[in-house]
């Protein structure tokens, strides 16, 4: 079933065109959201927890429209905000009951998700303390355990691990990663950190301007993308590389014997190997990897899409 289906979405503010023509259908169990600063990606989750409308075209989260059915997706969304916006001298788990009955729980209920929330995400030993008196990365898991605690089915999160020291940046992605993992809950995230994306997410969505720049699975996309290869040599070079590109290969060369490789599926390591012999060459170390999420931001940032188009990377 699709998490988030989105059909020639357009969204006006102020009269200006933020979102223009988004189109596309998100099935994965964590999917990424990215783009530049201005891109759309608040307008975009703004619009699916139903506070902007759209001005044509629709959203549909779980099949729901987002313009006529917005109290049912808020029932079955929990949001994660980038921002604070606690009620300071409530305790963690008063806080996170009073989210939960506000999602529809009845009291009691509420109460005993809120405790299940707060030991889930770490927090249960001070859910007895004033939110106010926490820590920024307490903070940041008290926001997850209130988009928890009512059970959504697709949790929404904006920047998650924003201004978390190291140590409560990885507890969090942890956290998350068993959320991804365990596959009863959806993830949608929300971060210019593509380490965080990579980490978690295994479908991005790349904003640029208001359009879609790219919708891709990043695992298949690496696998089906380039395939790059670092060497260190010694020994005549540019036959060496002259060759190669008559296999299709692209090669850069630099001082000291390096050479960046970028190779087409059919070549092999063993094949580089087997013409540094037939060449004179010798190879003295390699390192080969695929595409990173950081490669295929780039790409998607360089492409022009046009309204309501996906872009081949």
């Amino acid at each position: 079933m699709s998490v988030i289906e989105l059909n020639g979405l357009q969204v006006q503010l102020g009269g200006r065109l933020v979102l223009d023509g988004l189109t596309g259908e998100l099935r994965g169990n964590a999917i990424g959201l990215l783009g530049p600063n201005g891109a759309g990606k608040s307008t975009l989750i703004n619009t699916l927890l139903g506070f902007h409308e759209p001005t044509s075209g629709s959203a549909r989260v779980f099949g729901r429209d987002t313009r006529r059915e917005r109290a049912l997706i808020r029932q079955s969304v929990g949001y994660m905000p980038e921002n604070d916006s606690f009620i300071g001298n409530m305790t963690g788990v008063r806080f996170v009951r009073y989210m939960a009955e506000l999602a529809g729980l009845p009291p009691a209920e509420a109460l005993e998700r809120a405790h299940e929330a707060l030991f889930y995400v770490g927090l249960g030993e001070v859910r007895y303390r004033k939110v106010s008196t926490y820590s920024l990365g307490m903070k940041q898991l008290i926001k997850l355990a209130q988009a928890l605690a009512h059970g959504p089915k697709l949790l929404i999160l904006d920047e998650p691990t924003n201004g978390l020291d190291p140590m409560a940046r990885q507890r969090m992605i942890q956290t998350l990663q068993e959320i991804r993992k365990e596959g009863s809950i959806r993830l949608l995230i929300s971060s210019h950190l593509l380490r965080d994306i990579d980490q978690t997410c295994d479908e991005v969505l790349i904003l640029k301007a208001g359009r879609v720049a790219a919708l891709c699975d990043i695992a298949e996309e690496r696998r089906s993308h380039r395939n790059f290869i670092e060497l260190e040599t010694m020994g005549p070079t540019e036959r060496f590389c002259e060759t190669l590109r008559g296999l299709g290969c692209e090669c850069a060369t630099f001082a000291g014997g390096r050479i960046k490789l970028v190779m087409p599926d059919r070549i092999e390591p063993r094949d580089l190997y087997v013409t540094a012999s037939e060449t004179g060459l010798q190879i003295r170390r390699m390192n080969r990897r695929r595409d990173s999420l950081e490669d295929i931001f780039m790409r998607a940032m360089e492409a022009e899409p046009a309204r309501g188009e996906l872009v081949s990377l």
